[in-house]
C-alpha cells in the first residue's frame, strides 16, 4: 500500500506545480478549463487541485471564476528575493568578520521592527548571546540606535512610543531623552556604540545601510575588554556599509 501511496503523491505534487505554472502565464487569470487543457489534466483533477491551492492560498480565485497566483505563494517569492539580496553581501559580512575577528550582524527596519537580517560569525568571532531579542532592544543595541538615529522625527517617536526602555543591564540607558541625546550627539558618528548596554562584556559599534528605501545597520560586537578596538572597527564599517548598500540596491 505504501508502495502505491508514494508515487501517486509525487504525481499530485508535480500535477500541483503545473498547474501553478500555467496559473503564473495569465495576470489576469485563467479559468480552470484553460488550465486544463494547458496542462494536459483532466478538468475534474485541475478542479480538485485548484480547490486546494485555493484553500492553502497558493492560488486565489477571482469572482469571474478565473485563477491568479495567491499570497501566500507571493509571500514565499519575496522571502526567496530576500535570500537572493542577502547571499550578495555575506561574502562582504564575512571579510569584515574576518579583518576585525569580530562576529558581523545587518539589520533592517521593517514593519515598524529592528530586525536581525543576517550574523556572520566563527570559532575566532562569536556572536553575541541574543538573550532579548532586537525587537524588543532597540535602544539599547548600537545596531537599533544607529537606526534610530537615522530615522526621522515622527518615525523615531512611533518607534519609542511602542517600545519601553527595558533596564537590560546597570549600564541601559533608560531615560528617553537622555538616549536621544546620546544619539543625536554619538561622537564617532555616523557609527552609534552600546557599551555593555545590552549585554555585560560586549561592547558594539554599527552604521547606517540602506536596501533600496528601507533602512538598516551593520555593525560588529567585541569584547569589552577590546574597546580601544571601536576606533578600528568604526573605520572598516563606513566604507564595508557602502559596498553592502551598493549590492543591495542592485536590482535582482
Amino acid at each position: 500500500m505504501g508502495a502505491r501511496e508514494g508515487p501517486t503523491l509525487i504525481g499530485s505534487v508535480q500535477r500541483a506545480f503545473r498547474l501553478l505554472e500555467a496559473v503564473s502565464g495569465h495576470v489576469n487569470g485563467a479559468p480552470a478549463k484553460q488550465l486544463a487543457r494547458e496542462t494536459g489534466l483532466p478538468l475534474a483533477t485541475a478542479y480538485h487541485l485548484l480547490r486546494t491551492l485555493v484553500h492553502d492560498g497558493y492560488v486565489q480565485k477571482l469572482d469571474d471564476g478565473g485563477f491568479v497566483l495567491g499570497d501566500r505563494l507571493r509571500v514565499l517569492t519575496d522571502a526567496s528575493g530576500g535570500q537572493a539580496l542577502l547571499s550578495r553581501v555575506r561574502p562582504t559580512l564575512a571579510t569584515l568578520r574576518d579583518e576585525l575577528s569580530a562576529a558581523a550582524y545587518l539589520t533592517f527596519y521593517e514593519e515598524g521592527e529592528i530586525r536581525v537580517a543576517e550574523i556572520v560569525d566563527g570559532p575566532r568571532a562569536p556572536r553575541v548571546d541574543l538573550w532579548v531579542g532586537f525587537e524588543d532592544a532597540g535602544h539599547a543595541t548600537a545596531l537599533g540606535k544607529s537606526v534610530l538615529r537615522e530615522m526621522d522625527e515622527d518615525s523615531r517617536m512611533d518607534y519609542l512610543s511602542r517600545h519601553s526602555l527595558a533596564d537590560l543591564t546597570p549600564r541601559t540607558i533608560t531615560d528617553r531623552p537622555e538616549l536621544l541625546r546620546r544619539i543625536d550627539d554619538a561622537p564617532l558618528a555616523p557609527a552609534v556604540t552600546d557599551l555593555e548596554e545590552y549585554s555585560l562584556g560586549t561592547v558594539c559599534v554599527a552604521v547606517p545601510v540602506y536596501s533600496g528605501d528601507t533602512l538598516g545597520s551593520l555593525g560588529v560586537s567585541l569584547r569589552a575588554d577590546q574597546l580601544s578596538r571601536l576606533e578600528k572597527a568604526r573605520a572598516l564599517l563606513i566604507p564595508t556599509a557602502s559596498r553592502v548598500t551598493r549590492s543591495l540596491s542592485l536590482t535582482i
